[in-house]
């Protein structure tokens, strides 16, 4: 998709602006892409509940949070779950887990906060948990973490099968966080095939891996078996598609030919109405599958 073609989407979304309220839309379908926002990118922008429209007036189905519910009482999360179900959206991913998994002096702390955020996923309906490395720690190798990476997810894993939900580690790069141990798809894809358990996967941001090792396409095609769910934001600004240097265009259609059929979650920033980017975000993605298919 070129300039004039994103722009003739951006000018078609912008449409929806001129509703005199915001309403819930059925997602297209997608034949495969599932779409969701990782909600606090938009959440400056709008109220918590402002926020949910504009995701399913966008056309999405899916929501991501990164800790926000860690605060909501019963009530509220009552509340919550009844405006998402009239909107006809759900929870796809939450995070919020503090504690690492690579650290062999860590696990019970680990585990614990595991089990909590389990219960906070089977209150929101949520299917999966993002889970992060945690820091490097002095005097140990990088040998000694991947191992304790892998024992420590190893009994994540069996807490995940009982509970049935499935867990996605997702590395940082090392421009965001230069103390982060897992800072590329490939320690965490290296981390999952060791853990063997299909209730681990990996969490490709493209955003995160054009930052930390570019290389993009090659390690999605690689390890594509291994990948739970995908971010999408361009480099350098976190905005949309299109703004930066990232070839979204390239890696939809790649997603397509691979058959990919979990969620596209949107991480970026709008840099304009979140409707309108959000809706065009979408409409390139499925613009993009359907080119691949042709």
């Amino acid at each position: 998709m070129n300039r004039r073609q994103f722009s003739q989407l951006i000018a078609a979304a912008g449409v929806a602006q001129a509703l005199p309220r915001i309403q819930a839309q059925p997602p297209a379908s997608s034949h495969g892409f599932r779409f969701s926002v990782q909600l606090w990118t938009i959440e400056k922008q709008a109220p918590f509940d402002r926020c949910l429209e504009i995701v399913a007036a966008a056309g999405y189905e899916g929501v991501e949070l990164i800790g926000e519910f860690h605060k909501w009482s019963a009530d509220e999360t009552r509340r919550v779950m009844a405006k998402m179900s009239s909107l006809h959206l759900h929870f796809d991913m939450l995070s919020g887990v503090k504690a690492g998994f690579a650290d062999p002096n860590g696990t019970n702390d680990f585990l614990a906060e595991l089990k909590t955020q389990f219960g906070f996923a089977k209150a929101l309906q949520s299917p999966q948990i993002n889970l992060k490395s945690g820091p490097r720690i002095e005097g140990l190798s990088p040998a000694a973490q991947h191992a304790a990476s892998v024992e420590n997810l190893k009994r994540a894993a069996d807490l995940a099968a009982a509970n049935n939900i499935q867990i996605v580690l997702e590395p940082i790069d090392p421009i965001e966080n230069p103390t982060m141990y897992m800072s590329s798809v490939s320690q965490g894809f290296a981390i999952v095939r060791d853990v063997a358990s299909p209730h681990v996967k990996v969490l490709y941001d493209f955003y995160h891996e054009q930052r930390a090792a570019g290389n993009l396409i090659e390690k999605l095609e690689q390890n594509f078996d291994l990948v739970g769910l995908v971010h999408i934001a361009d480099v350098p600004n976190r905005n949309q598609p299109g703004t930066g240097e990232i070839d979204y265009n390239n890696i939809y259609k790649k997603l397509a030919q691979l058959k990919y059929d979990k969620f596209i979650a949107m991480e970026f920033f709008p840099a304009g109405d979140p409707l309108t980017i959000l809706k065009a975000a979408r409409l390139q993605a499925l613009h993009e599958q359907a080119l691949a298919r042709d």
